[in-house]
């Protein structure tokens, strides 16, 4: 389909409303025909860019075969160095309780 060049055509700027030449009239970003002086550019925040999602998992997970797997070093206020401990042996003390009557 072909159209008629109408260079002697009028047109209504969308923005401020007066009459301009339609081939002054330029079309926006937004669909609207502006003048030029109400013409502007698409702000950049209207398309932010597209972020990757964050990983969620591993590719191939191997299972962890170190020896030392379980041995953990545990830290108190008397030892600020920490202990080593081997496996989930743990052992602890409360104190002794004494009742009088």
């Amino acid at each position: 389909m072909s159209y008629a060049v109408g260079k002697k055509a009028y047109g209504l700027c969308d923005i401020c409303g007066q009459r301009f030449r339609l081939n002054q009239l330029k079309k926006q970003w937004n669909g609207l025909r502006v003048c030029p002086q109400d013409y502007s550019e698409k702000h950049p925040q209207l398309q932010p860019r597209h972020k990757p999602a964050d990983p969620q998992a591993l590719r191939d997970p191997r299972p962890d075969t170190d020896l030392e797997v379980g041995q953990g070093r545990v830290t108190t206020n008397d030892d600020p160095i920490g202990r080593i401990i081997l496996g989930n042996k743990l052992t602890a003390s409360i104190g002794d309780v004494t009742i009088t009557t």
